[in-house]
């Protein structure tokens, strides 16, 4: 078993697509729209699904926002250097909440980010 993708619901499928394309680095693998059923998908990630979790970003018509609740946390992406990775976001129109620095009683470097809907993003800095 392994884990495929992780749902997030989104208000504006372009905004988002954006900020995880522009912003986070990430690529669209493939998009899928449900007029039907009242609902868009798009799959983002940093390489083909076979390989790796990605992002699912769907978008229910006509609903541009969500509470986002107490329950959810984060999505956790590794950097190579947590300190660049917030500058390139900061000047890609990223919003920044948490600059890099060492976790709380630990020496692992991390930074968060937030997306256009609010959801929180931990980027964690691979050891040497």
């Amino acid at each position: 078993m392994r884990i495929l993708h992780t749902m997030l619901r989104v208000g504006d499928m372009q905004r988002s697509i954006d900020f995880y394309t522009e912003v986070m680095g990430m690529q669209v693998l493939r998009t899928t729209d449900r007029p039907e059923q009242k609902y868009s998908l798009a799959f983002v990630g940093y390489g083909d699904e076979s390989q790796g979790a990605v992002l699912e970003l769907t978008y229910n018509y006509g609903v541009d926002s969500y509470e986002l609740g107490s329950a959810y946390g984060h999505v956790a992406i590794q950097v190579d250097d947590a300190a660049a990775a917030c500058d390139r976001i900061r000047a890609s129109g990223g919003k920044v909440t948490r600059e890099a620095g060492p976790v709380k009683g630990g020496s692992t470097v991390i930074a968060f980010v937030e997306d256009p809907d609010g959801y929180k993003i931990e980027l964690i800095e691979r050891r040497s």
